[in-house]
């Protein structure tokens, strides 16, 4: 019994001595819901693949920020229907505004109107969430004024930040692959689910060292996505590949309850995320916290490389 209750008390020790690791986590939120067509699936087919796409992924919870401005186009006819599919699937909903405007080139004024009218359209809807999030993440680039009058507008509104830690460049590559299947060019589909998988993974890497690099510690995570048809063909091979990694996928509520929710960094570097803003308000240079994953040219030369079979210049 002494002999057993020795090696139990060595074990605690041991524990208590060695560092844990901590566990990097992350929450799947998609823009510009309901969004155009795209290259493979109708919008009707594209919501139900994604659906089933974030169940088989084991995808408990994802946010869908919805442009109600896209409701009155032809694309979102049964937008609303497809939103709920979302809803009753276990997923939650949240403001993209209403018609996805550019913050610097709009008087504050005139976006607190379009957001209230995407407000009014989303509240009260089962799976509502009270978050913002900006149209192209622009929070007002340089100007201090616009960026300080819509931070006071969202908390008069018992509105947050519907901020992202990992920023993604999945539209360009959806933009790729319909410019290369309108121009009749052959997608190798393995190569582009390898590449959209790769740059997944890889920004959200980028994030969690510049986390641990300028918090000490790793926050739960938002990845921005959109909703894509590329997101519906490889969301679950992403989503493996991030568990694989050494991720866990948490739910949007988790994340957006990180303490950095509260912060509000003082600094005009907004467009690359949450953590990068403050890292730039600590003084790190702005070269130093964009992604490759988000540099066009990067993805351009991948795509034709990867995805088209193209022989690139160097």
């Amino acid at each position: 019994m002494i002999r057993n209750r020795m090696a139990i008390f060595l074990v605690a020790l041991l524990a208590l001595a060695t560092p844990s690791v901590a566990q990097k986590r992350i929450a799947l939120t998609f823009d510009d819901v309901p969004r155009h067509p795209g290259a493979f699936f109708t919008p009707d087919e594209r919501t139900a693949e994604l659906i089933a796409a974030l169940d088989r992924a084991g995808v408990e919870q994802a946010a869908f920020f919805v442009t109600t401005g896209n409701l009155d186009e032809p694309f979102g006819a049964g937008g609303e229907e497809r939103i709920a599919a979302y809803v009753a699937a276990g997923h939650v909903i949240a403001n993209h505004s209403q018609r996805h405007l550019w913050l610097h080139r709009t008087p504050a004024e005139d976006y607190v109107a379009d957001l209230d009218r995407a407000s009014a359209w989303l509240s009260g809807r089962p799976g509502y969430r009270p978050w913002f999030r900006f149209p192209y993440l622009d929070e007002g680039r340089e100007d201090v004024v616009r960026r300080d009058a819509l931070r006071a507008a969202l908390r008069g509104r018992g509105l947050s930040n519907g901020y992202v830690t990992v920023d993604t460049y999945d539209w360009f590559i959806e933009n790729l692959v319909n410019e290369s299947t309108a121009a009749g060019r052959t997608v190798d589909r393995d190569g582009l689910r390898d590449l959209y998988v790769e740059s997944v993974v890889g920004a959200a890497n980028f994030a969690e060292a510049m986390a641990v690099e300028t918090l000490g510690r790793s926050p739960a995570h938002v990845i921005l996505l959109h909703e894509t048809d590329i997101a519906a063909l490889f969301i679950d091979d992403a989503v493996t590949a991030l568990r694989a990694d050494g991720w866990e996928i948490v739910t949007a509520d988790e994340a957006f309850s990180d303490p950095i929710a509260s912060i509000e960094p003082d600094t005009t570097f907004l467009g690359a995320g949450r953590i990068a803003a403050i890292a730039h308000a600590r003084g790190t240079p702005a070269a130093r916290l964009v992604s490759p994953w988000t540099e066009e040219a990067v993805l351009t030369r991948l795509f034709a490389e990867r995805v088209l079979h193209q022989t690139v210049a160097p």
